[in-house]
């Protein structure tokens, strides 16, 4: 999008839309495709932001009536919001976002471990290599906010983490992978629950299984249980109890809800462990202490019941819109497309989408920008900067190396539409047409 030119540019039916006063002609309409990246709020969040802007400004600790109307909003909202999770009231926190969340979990799981370090015989602890740090669990496919916080445990020294790697055939952590690396010093399994490049689902439930009745049949202390959901929210049914999961990310922006986030905790304080990394004036029982954002909170509740009532009807129409979008481009690319999201015997997102169109001028970043109209993205919105290198995603899923540039992530929403299919595909077709006519008149020159 020309920055000089665009005037206007805002959200309309999940459609970027763009005017331009410096040409006479209508400019096109783009096409977003990035519902992994983020998601247009729904009006009616809109409208509710907008009214506890205006009618629930007080702080929620106060009598008044402005506080009083915040934190009845607050507290609707956290009823919501574990309903749509399976949930109860209690056991949600809210966080500023996912990133939030995910640290929040790590943090507690060390802290946990080393004050039941204190207090108890660590003689097991030393075996295995543990040499008595809290021990974590993670796959090599996680948002860089489990990743990189991991990382940083292990190179302060103050745990060990083990990564491990998804199956190439499938991509999904496998359990008996996961159930293999545990040691007496394990204190956290965290596994995403949907992978956000490839949709690809991981087995969540029977990994939590294993692991509660690992920790049942040892005297040991007992293995935390952490899926970050950012992407499967408002996509497919999540539900915490189901799942057996002590903690669960919420990630607002994910499901047409504000940027904000929320944490899922199994009985906070009391059935599972939590430890504050912030403090201060006590609010969210001290878990995470700050004056309540209530306008987003009213947003991220209203997004939550949106969903409850909504979910059955979202995914049928985003699987059956990556369906025709997955025909369309086999029909027009043929042998020279390569789906990067599928994967004998694992379930996959309704609306996510990753392909390379094979050809050595055809990196992703470069059909990106020669399409008109196509909004989309190479992998992991934060990886943005990284365009013209090969995903570590899909490379630790196996996708070959010259396969893995070439790709791109087109993940539908709620309100794409098999037109909006019909105008990307050709979109994307004239822009591999005008690489493939450079790359030849280059190689001629």
């Amino acid at each position: 999008m020309d920055s000089e030119s665009d005037e206007v540019s805002l959200v309309k039916d999940h459609t970027l839309i763009t005017s331009t006063s410096h040409h006479s002609e209508v400019n096109l309409d783009r096409v977003y495709m990035d519902y992994n990246a983020t998601t247009p709020l729904e009006p009616e969040v809109i409208r509710v932001i907008s009214e506890a802007l205006h009618e629930a400004w007080g702080n929620p600790s106060s009598s008044y009536t402005a506080g009083t109307k915040a934190k009845s909003i607050i507290n609707h909202s956290r009823e919501n919001v574990a309903r749509m999770v399976g949930g109860k009231a209690e056991d949600i926190i809210f966080t500023s976002g996912g990133t939030e969340a995910n640290n929040l979990v790590l943090h507690t799981a060390v802290e946990h471990f080393r004050r039941s370090s204190r207090d108890t015989d660590q003689g097991d602890l030393h075996q295995n290599g543990g040499a008595g740090l809290p021990h974590i669990i993670t796959s090599n496919v996680e948002h860089d906010s489990v990743k990189l916080a991991a990382e940083h445990l292990q190179r302060e020294g103050l745990a060990d983490v083990t990564f491990v790697p998804v199956c190439n055939m499938t991509a999904r952590v496998e359990v008996e992978d996961v159930v293999a690396v545990i040691r007496p010093n394990t204190c956290l399994v965290s596994i995403m629950l949907a992978n956000n490049e490839t949709g690809v689902i991981m087995p969540i439930q029977e990994i939590c299984q294993r692991i509660k009745s690992l920790n049942k049949q040892h005297q040991r202390l007992r293995i935390l249980l952490h899926t970050d959901a950012a992407q499967a929210l408002g996509k497919i049914k999540v539900d915490a109890c189901e799942l057996g999961v002590d903690y669960l990310t919420i990630v607002g922006h994910k499901f047409c809800a504000p940027r904000i986030g929320a944490l899922y905790v199994n009985g906070p304080g009391a059935r599972t462990p939590l430890y504050p990394m912030l403090f201060g004036g006590g609010q969210e029982r001290s878990f995470r202490p700050g004056t309540e954002n209530t306008p987003m909170i009213a947003g991220l509740g209203m997004a939550a019941q949106l969903v409850m009532a909504n979910l059955s009807e979202y995914e049928c129409h985003m699987r059956s819109t990556r369906h025709y979008l997955e025909e369309r481009l086999k029909a027009v690319f043929k042998e020279k497309i390569r789906f990067n999201s599928h994967y004998p015997n694992s379930d996959v997102l309704p609306n996510t989408c990753n392909i390379s169109i094979l050809g050595p001028a055809l990196q992703g970043w470069k059909v990106l920008s020669n399409c008109k109209r196509l909004l989309a993205s190479v992998g992991a919105a934060c990886h943005s900067d990284r365009g013209n290198k090969p995903s570590h995603i899909l490379l630790n899923c196996g996708v070959p190396s010259d396969a893995a540039v070439n790709a791109l992530r087109l993940s539908v929403g709620r309100g794409t539409s098999r037109a909006d299919v019909d105008v990307v595909v050709e979109d994307l077709r004239c822009a591999v047409q005008i690489l493939e006519e450079m790359a030849r008149t280059h190689s001629c020159e």
